[in-house]
């Protein structure tokens, strides 16, 4: 018997939210759970009664001064989201002390705070800036994918808080903080990280990702999976988290963005190139990622000469039939060999330049799970982006160049002729 209560907090505040973000928050209402047969799913619970209400018009027309208690946003959700005060969320974080910092992002910083009830939540903090509105989107996206869905391998949203133009997220504390940090940081975190242990890691990442592009409706693209944004809780159960730049995709439409955004290394290269988002794009950096656990290399080493991305040296391996030697040696050979030259081959085959090439997650999944035979499994050759610079300052070109009444429409037409990618920028 679930108990629902009504989240109200003041879309006078978010008046600078595009349609857009307003639309992708409203049709999160009609999630629908329909697991996929054959594949082990982790408990998956999420409430189907989402109410959301909003009165469009007066929120776009009215001066602050004029805004009335009618211009809100209200979500019934099952009681486990909640619209926190700024004044609980300070007394939670001591007044957001630099000692409590737990990580940064993109889009903010994260504090430990404790709510007086004890629980410990971690905060993050975004500044909207007013030019840009960098920030608000990002809230609206977070709050858009995890105010109504709960997931074993998604982070845990528990409520929010606007106060002039900082925007507040409140999650589930996770005690071993990111993969990047606890996993990554150092030989002796890699170390504590057995094969079993990566492999636990590995699956639970592909378990949220395929949740999200095949279990929910519409389909959800994260479009920044890395290694910072994976969670360890207590137990090491992995937390995908940072959805800041997630984006809903129906049926097998494509996303085609204006803006690139994502990390270096992770980013597929027809993402890079085109702005063309699509659930393959997320399935290039869960390759990346893959490589990563079972290597402990970082995804890219400016200070090489050769082979500096972590998608190059395994691909050299690959031709060279030596894939073993991308296992990272502080295993010390405590690992099935056949288990971890999969887990590498799956890695390839994630990354491959043209995307069709690419399995999807139900696919991915299937093979680390299950006794996939891979001897024979062709893997065709990685794709890479490596100067994002050069990237951004065509784009930049290619907008200035269009009207602003299509830009949106011509979109699409953020393509550049080449797909070789300079390395000339990356040290700098």
């Amino acid at each position: 018997m679930h108990s629902y209560q009504t989240i109200s907090f003041i879309l006078c505040s978010l008046k600078h939210v595009s349609f857009h973000f307003l639309y992708t928050f409203y049709i999160f209402k009609s999630f629908i759970y329909r697991p996929k047969s054959g594949i082990k799913e982790n408990p998956t619970i999420f409430s189907r009664d989402m109410k959301i209400s909003c009165l469009f018009s007066s929120c776009y027309s009215k001066s602050d001064n004029e805004q009335n208690n009618n211009d809100y946003i209200e979500v019934v959700n099952d009681g486990n989201f909640r619209v926190f005060t700024y004044k609980e969320l300070k007394s939670a974080t001591d007044n957001f002390h630099a000692s409590g910092k737990v990580g940064e992002g993109g889009f903010g910083y994260v504090y430990k705070g404790r709510l007086g009830d004890g629980t410990f939540v971690a905060v993050k903090v975004l500044s909207v800036e007013l030019d840009s509105m960098r920030g608000e989107s990002e809230f609206v996206a977070e709050l858009a994918t995890l105010s109504n869905i709960k997931h074993q391998n998604l982070v845990g949203l528990r409520g929010c808080c606007v106060e002039g133009s900082q925007r507040y997220l409140v999650y589930d504390y996770m005690e071993n903080n990111s993969l990047h940090n606890t996993f990554l940081g150092s030989e002796e975190g890699r170390m504590r990280f057995s094969w079993l242990s990566r492999k636990h890691v590995a699956i639970g990442v592909a378990h949220g990702l395929l949740f999200l592009h095949e279990e929910l409706k519409p389909h959800i693209v994260h479009r920044d999976i890395k290694a910072k944004n994976i969670l360890l809780d207590r137990n090491f159960t992995t937390k995908i988290s940072d959805f800041g730049l997630a984006k809903l995709l129906r049926d097998e439409v494509s996303y085609i963005s204006t803006r690139v955004a994502g990390t270096l290394g992770y980013l597929a290269p027809e993402y890079a190139s085109t702005g063309q988002v699509t659930r393959k794009s997320d399935v290039y950096s869960f390759g990346v990622l893959l490589l990563q656990i079972v290597s402990g290399l970082t995804v890219v080493n400016a200070y090489q000469e050769s082979e500096r991305f972590i998608v190059e040296k395994a691909w050299a391996a690959y031709e060279a039939n030596d894939l073993i030697r991308m296992v990272d040696p502080v295993l010390n050979m405590n690992y099935s060999k056949d288990e971890v030259l999969k887990f590498l081959k799956v890695g390839l085959l994630c990354v491959q330049e043209k995307a069709n090439l690419r399995p999807t997650m139900f696919e991915v999944v299937e093979k680390l799970t299950n006794n996939f035979y891979m001897q024979d499994v062709h893997i065709t050759k990685p794709g890479l982006v490596s100067d994002l610079r050069t990237i951004r300052i065509k784009q930049k070109m290619e907008m200035n160049s269009s009207s602003p009444s299509k830009q949106e429409s011509n979109s699409i037409g953020v393509t550049f002729s080449s797909s070789i990618w300079s390395m000339s920028n990356l040290a700098r």
